[in-house]
């Protein structure tokens, strides 16, 4: 999971942007914590003092060091830990585990595979290690699909899974999903300031 400062932007009105970001980013990553037969890591830009607060013991944390996109700064940082790996967006507490778990199915049939936001970034990317030169992109590209796609040798090198949400802006949290269990900490800041959820 990689979380960046930037996350504390999509506080709504009334409420904390720290306070924000931390809850948004530990929901996010009790998502990944609990999947079965994946080892979840914390990818920071410049958040050491909450990445290692939200990490449950024996979870790795690692600092991106700056430079280049952050994809391929997250993905060089996992490849200790693996063939293949999922880096998350840290601002998708409501995220259904199951659509890491497709992605990872996918990689199966193409190196390189998405879970697409609704806003045309990604929420996921998934890759066999090391990261392919050609999916060198920014999470939070416009069309990020599109521009994987122009840029790979073959026609079917990027596969996506289901697409969900992010919070990258404060209307972003009209997309949270009150139905959903899970982001506890999240529902209970908004619900605290706004009295909405």
């Amino acid at each position: 999971m990689l979380i960046r400062p930037e996350t504390a932007g999509a506080a709504p009105p009334g409420v904390d942007p720290d306070a924000f970001l931390a809850a948004v980013a530990e929901d996010t990553y009790e998502v990944i914590a609990g999947l079965e037969l994946v080892r979840p890591v914390i990818l920071h830009t410049g958040l050491d003092e909450l990445a290692n607060e939200i990490a449950w013991p024996g979870t790795p944390v690692i600092g991106l060091p700056p430079g280049g996109p952050v994809l391929a700064r997250a993905f060089a940082a996992l490849r200790p830990y693996g063939d293949e790996a999922v880096v998350v967006a840290g601002d998708a507490p409501d995220l259904p585990p199951l659509l890491v778990g497709k992605l990872l199915r996918e990689l199966g049939r193409a190196p390189v595979t998405v879970c697409p936001a609704e806003d045309g970034t990604a929420v996921a990317v998934a890759a066999r290690l090391p990261l392919p030169d050609w999916a060198a992109v920014e999470l939070d590209e416009a069309d990020i699909v599109r521009r994987l796609r122009a840029a790979a040798p073959g026609r079917r090198m990027v596969a996506t899974g289901p697409g969900w949400h992010r919070l990258r802006r404060p209307a972003d949290i009209h997309r949270l999903d009150p139905g959903l269990e899970g982001w506890e900490g999240t529902r209970a800041l908004l619900s605290a300031a706004t009295g909405a959820r």
